[in-house]
């Protein structure tokens, strides 16, 4: 909480798994913070853009 106002939540993507944390950014509200995140996690704890660029940058992102 800032000043009283929410600005983060966690979020569990997978029963027995520790969640994410997700905030506020530039023109998204926590709502929409938190919906889109749960939409772009498919089966894995990270969000799946996210889970992309970490296999990219670790150089085993098979094209």
């Amino acid at each position: 909480m800032d000043d009283g106002e929410t600005i983060g939540a966690a979020l569990r993507t997978k029963i027995g798994i520790k969640p994410i944390y997700i905030s506020i950014g530039h023109k998204i509200d926590l709502a929409s913070a938190l919906y889109w995140t749960g939409k772009c996690c498919r089966g894995y704890r990270i969000p799946e853009p996210t889970r992309l660029a970490h296999l990219a940058a670790g150089g085993n992102l098979i094209a």
